[in-house]
């Protein structure tokens, strides 16, 4: 099931492998970003990273920690440490994704030898590149002609029924998921989508850089419909750029798309007709298996200006836009020229990356996401010890207990919303490790030497899984992310939060380093999922998970003075030439790392009963705390790679993260930086949330 209004700790936005983006106010939840790199072997005893669980030889002793906390942490790693050709961003989620990735490539490589594994047959059948370029472009001939044969504009909303079925993006996204008003509740909702790139800035944005990427895009639908034998390459792809252009005209902003109240629209079938009467949404619905009577609309005017644009475009701009993107969303099982230009533009050319990821690297995240719990199920016997579990288990319950603790402290809250604030936290779910429950797949067929087939009866069971929901109680044991993901995220509508099994190791947790290090690091994720119930969005949902108004007016408003300094604070910075983070996208980010810090700081403390903490490497207690936060932030970015994620992540990049700690009054103190240097702020200027 797909997760809607949740927030991860990290954004996923690397590697496209799948077709082209669909711009949706859905947070997609997928695998990590695999990476090569070297992989710290584990000590036979002690912790992992140096003495005491953090990495001194990273540190660039050079930086004063007051003009820049990341590069004192960081500086002398990010110097030495390169970016893999395969990827386009490295750092420590990446170390621990390829940990992941290879651990799990041992499970499906012996799951090969197994002619009765279905996983096995499915990694082997997707790594045989030879029998996918002996096939050519057979396997989906039938489908694209499905798409050229489409004579009649009638029949356009059964066959992007189909597309969707497929997992082939088309003018809108319609999804199952929990009704934000109610909670218990499953319904559909529809989004707005139909951009091949990331973001309408891409199209519509006056930037030197992304008129280039626009150029690069064009150029990269003729050159997938030539290598297909369509006639006209060139004046079509241009055709389809524009149409997506005025699509981008219509859509909302990213920063519109993640506000719960705005997207939440609740209208009839009818309604929604009536309000978008150029594509025919009754069909569509049929189509993909939810034919309900109402449904939730994300970006009602995008969706009706959407609707606008298919009634008026050619036919033929409309088949080559499914044309495209089932050659995109299918090209890594169908021969390497379809794959090689995906790649050269979504991997490339949006994401700065050289080089592609090995075949075995993109077996186990096929696998791993047609057949989730098959793997995962496998990889917590091998990979998750009890011990673990039963430790972060307590490093989570001391971190809610600091959350609970804190909400009494708080001046800006008055006493009515603090007794909600103290029932929702009561209310939560933690969730470590991996499921108690794993999805049954034997309706699930994957055949030996039919890599396509695989992929796409694989995107159908998804689809099929997803909209099953409807009309069935609430299924609270089910996961956003598999166990071997390094990442972790919070579920506004079930009110829980999530930490896969990989995540719960080093640097971000190891049993045998200083308590500092794992409160700074594993403790401050925890917390800032934690607190993501409580950001600018999560806010706005109860204790039973409901999208409801209970904070008082006077909250809502001492709330969004200190939000609007932190989208101030953070709007200033510039991380490439004329490009600013975005203080209102990443907003709920921002809050939360703020958030997230306070609290482990609190849990930390308490957690020493009282006693001095010990000087370890010339560093107090307090000091290693603040390492072990900036530590897990490593990440070396490829410019275009950054550049994207300025304009689409709702996280900021690793070095403002880390610089989140100008705010605490507990850094000032641990390192004691001048009023000269440039992460200082005067006490009135710190802006204090929680």
């Amino acid at each position: 099931m797909k997760l809607v209004h949740s927030a991860s700790l990290l954004a996923v936005t690397a590697a496209i492998a799948t077709a082209a983006w669909s711009q949706t106010a859905e947070t997609r939840i997928t695998q990590g970003q695999a990476a090569v790199g070297p992989v710290a072997p584990r000590k036979a005893e002690g912790p992992q990273y140096g003495t005491f669980g953090f990495d001194e030889a990273g540190m660039n002793r050079q930086v004063a920690p007051g003009d820049d906390f990341y590069a004192f942490v960081n500086g002398t790693w990010a110097k030495n440490t390169p970016i893999p050709s395969d990827k386009s961003s490295y750092g420590s989620f990446n170390i621990l994704s390829d940990l992941s990735e290879e651990r799990t490539r041992g499970i499906l490589e012996e799951a090969a030898k197994d002619k009765g594994s279905k996983i096995g047959r499915a990694y082997a059948t997707y790594a045989d590149t030879a029998a996918i370029e002996a096939k050519g472009l057979a396997p989906i001939k039938p489908w694209l002609a499905r798409i050229k044969g489409l004579k009649d504009r009638a029949a356009y909303p059964a066959l992007v029924a189909e597309a969707t079925r497929a997992g082939i993006g088309g003018p809108f996204a319609g999804y199952v998921g929990q009704d934000d008003k109610q909670p218990e509740v499953y319904a559909l909702t529809l989004a707005q989508s139909g951009l091949g790139m990331p973001d309408r800035d891409y199209y519509l944005k006056p930037d030197a850089k992304l008129a280039e990427t626009k150029a690069a895009y064009q150029a990269h639908i003729a050159r997938q419909l030539a290598s297909a034998g369509e006639p006209n390459a060139a004046a079509r792809a241009a055709a389809l750029v524009d149409y997506e252009t005025r699509i981008a005209q219509v859509s909302w902003t990213r920063v519109d798309s993640r506000d719960a109240t705005k997207t939440y629209n609740k209208m009839s079938a009818a309604d929604l007709q009536r309000m978008a009467p150029g594509f025919d949404f009754s069909t569509y619905f049929k189509g993909i298996g939810a034919p309900v009577d109402t449904v939730i609309v994300s970006q009602p005017t995008a969706v009706a200006g959407i609707a606008k644009l298919v009634a008026a475009a050619p036919l033929q701009v409309l088949q080559d836009q499914l044309l495209v993107r089932s050659l995109d969303g299918y090209a890594d099982v169908l021969p390497s020229e379809f794959d090689r230009e995906q790649f050269a533009f979504y991997g490339t050319v949006l994401s700065g990356t050289p080089e592609q990821e090995a075949r075995w690297k993109r077996a186990v995240a096929f696998t791993s996401g047609a057949l989730d719990d098959e793997v995962s199920k496998i990889y917590v016997q091998r990979y998750f010890p009890p011990e673990t579990k039963a430790a972060a288990d307590k490093l989570v319950r001391n971190v809610i207990a600091a959350m609970d603790a804190r909400i009494d402290k708080l001046e800006w809250m008055t006493p009515a919303t603090k007794v909600k604030a103290h029932a929702k936290l009561a209310a939560f779910t933690p969730k470590i490790g991996y499921p108690d429950r794993w999805k049954d797949y034997s309706g699930l067929q994957i055949n030996s030497g039919d890599a396509f087939g695989n992929q796409w009866r694989a995107n159908n069971w998804q689809q099929a899984y997803n909209v099953q929901h409807l009309g069935k109680p609430l299924q609270r044991w089910e996961w956003g992310m598999t166990p071997m993901t390094i990442n972790a995220y919070a579920n506004f509508g079930m009110v829980e939060i999530v930490f896969p099994a990989a995540i719960l190791q080093p640097p971000f947790f190891d049993p045998e380093a200083d308590p500092a290090v794992n409160y700074g690091g594993i403790g401050a994720v925890i917390g800032h999922e934690l607190s993501h119930h409580f950001d600018d969005q999560g806010a706005k949902y109860d204790a039973k998970g409901e999208l409801t108004d209970w904070w008082t007016p006077a909250d809502v408003a001492a709330f969004a003075q200190r939000t609007d300094a932190l989208v101030a604070q953070y709007n200033a910075y510039e991380p490439l030439p004329g490009l600013h983070v975005n203080g209102k996208l990443t907003l709920g980010e921002n809050v939360a790392d703020l958030a997230g810090l306070t609290v482990a700081y609190d849990a930390y403390r308490k957690s020493l009963g009282g006693k001095p903490a010990p000087v370890l490497g010339g560093f107090t207690g307090d000091q290693r705390f603040y390492l072990g936060w900036a530590q897990v932030w490593r990440r070396n970015y490829r410019e275009a790679n950054l550049r994207q994620r300025l304009l689409t992540d709702p996280h900021s990049p690793s070095e403002q993260r880390t610089w989140v700690v100008r705010n605490l009054d507990p850094w000032y103190a641990a390192y004691k930086p001048s009023p000269a240097q440039k992460l200082y702020l005067q006490p009135q200027q710190r802006v204090r949330i929680w």
